[in-house]
């Protein structure tokens, strides 16, 4: 249920209609279909190393161990930055969409927020199974929300709902099914979807973090992998084909939805179109939970990554430390009141504020593209130093295609973050600075370590394969 709730989000609920009004219906389901299969590669080759080495550090002591030990600690480092941010973001976030409802404006935004941030803090000092039992149900209700709304949305679509069938008609409108001057002018309406795709799957990964914790990580882990494929396809896929059906990629009410309109979220709009009249009040909700749950994993994410890097050598050892739960309770303490000093900031500068949240942009992506050269190096080293293949609980398939091709994707999403900006003339510095903040932020801590501890690649034949998590 954590990987599933991981990939269902506010990307889904409220950016998939600006998704179709870019690129078009056919435009976006060609790009969620691009990178939910990246995303699929990378949950097979983090399946394999999570199976095979179930820590809670996942993708950067798998790096540390694998390919170099300053990857390793960029990519955690920059992993715990990206999550505490997004915890402050959150908690942020979640004060606008409660105000929602008018009886709820009776508390300042700053004074809700803070109550979010306890709130969460509390279910991570509890032990791990209180975290596991609130996602469980925070996934839970954005589950049966989109089965809701495929039924609901099909049944619109057959004229069942709503009065009229529609049928395929949408489809067809104007210059759709995909939009842009030429073949190369509609990959660029779709690389700018990939962005939008890219940041909606983000969280998918949790799997592997939550290894280390699991009761049966050899049994679970490649269970919940294994079902990425059809979650994707569900849950995004269908999703969107039914919004592309719905509604028309040239209808004003598809842009520019953010959690403060959720009357413009794509699945408001065909609740209502179904003659639902209490749908955003719904939507008002799941989305709510949708990021508490964001803020809930956040906090776990970075505070286990933190707990991790302690145990690696990557932070001070006193991060490594567990309490009588088996909470990493340093950690989570430290994690906690930086998120806080960042919501802080945001109340004293938001200028600033953007300026950070900018930094941690590009940290999915980039951490995809850890798990994918890592999951190269430990198949070869696997293979280099004699171990048998079959000896895997889980094997990753199109070893190497799948780890190449999301290396590619990856690469291609970083550097297209904005082609509008790459395709201007007039070049804006300040929005590139913005865009690609997240580059000097990893390579400074990548370079930092390299340069202190002079490390290097390891050889193939001198990769730690052994499965002590110690």
């Amino acid at each position: 249920m954590i990987a599933i709730g991981g990939c269902i989000g506010t990307g889904l609920f409220m950016a998939s209609g600006s998704a179709i009004s870019t690129a078009g219906p056919g435009g976006a389901l060609a790009a969620y279909a691009a990178i939910g299969l990246m995303v699929y590669f990378l949950m097979t080759s983090l399946g394999e190393m999570a199976t095979y080495l179930p820590v809670s550090g996942s993708f950067s002591t798998y790096a540390t161990r694998f390919v170099d030990p300053s990857l390793g600690f960029a990519l955690g480092w920059n992993y715990w930055f990206n999550w505490v941010i997004t915890v402050a973001a959150d908690i942020i976030i979640a004060a606008v969409v409660i105000t929602y409802w008018e009886p709820m404006r009776f508390m300042e935004p700053w004074a809700w927020s803070l109550l979010f941030f306890v709130l969460i803090f509390l279910l991570n000092t509890l032990s791990v199974r209180a975290y596991g039992e609130a996602e469980y149900w925070f996934a839970l209700i954005k589950v049966v929300t989109v089965i809701v709304f495929l039924g609901i949305g099909l049944l619109t679509i057959l004229g069942i709902l709503g009065g009229e069938y529609v049928g395929f008609s949408n489809m067809t409108t104007g210059a759709a099914p995909f939009l842009g001057d030429g073949i190369g002018g509609q990959f660029l309406t779709m690389l700018g979807v990939f962005l939008i795709a890219g940041f909606s799957f983000q969280g998918t990964e949790l799997i592997g973090v939550t290894a280390g914790e699991s009761e049966n990580p050899e049994e679970s882990i490649p269970k919940a992998v294994k079902q990425v494929f059809w979650r994707i396809l569900i849950f995004y896929i269908l999703a969107i084909l039914v919004i592309g059906l719905l509604i028309p990629y040239t209808s004003p009410q598809l842009l520019g939805a953010d959690v403060n309109e959720i009357a413009k979220s794509p699945f408001t709009l065909v609740f209502e179109r179904a003659g639902l009249a209490f749908a955003a009040a719904v939507m008002n909700t799941v989305i709510l939970t949708s990021i508490l749950s964001a803020g809930n994993s956040g906090m776990y994410a970075s505070t286990r990554m933190l707990y991790a890097m302690g145990k690696d050598g990557l932070a001070y050892k006193i991060f490594s430390r567990t309490n009588i739960n088996g909470i990493p309770i340093f950690a989570l303490l430290v994690t906690a009141v930086v998120a806080l000093g960042v919501f802080l900031l945001q109340l004293a500068s938001d200028q600033m504020y953007q300026y950070i949240l900018a930094a941690s942009g590009l940290t999915g992506f980039i951490a995809w593209f850890g798990i994918a050269v890592s999951h190269y190096r430990f198949r070869r080293a696997y293979i280099a130093q004699g171990k048998d293949l079959n000896a895997l609980a889980y094997r990753a398939k199109w070893f190497p295609v799948g780890p190449l091709l999301a290396l590619a994707l990856c690469v291609l999403v970083i550097i297209g973050q904005d082609t509008e900006l790459m395709l201007k003339g007039n070049f804006d510095w300040d929005r590139l600075v913005i865009t690609y903040m997240g580059l000097p932020v990893f390579f400074g801590f990548y370079l930092y370590h390299k340069l202190r501890y002079r490390t290097r690649k390891i050889p193939l034949a001198e990769v730690d394969l052994s499965r002590d998590t110690d």
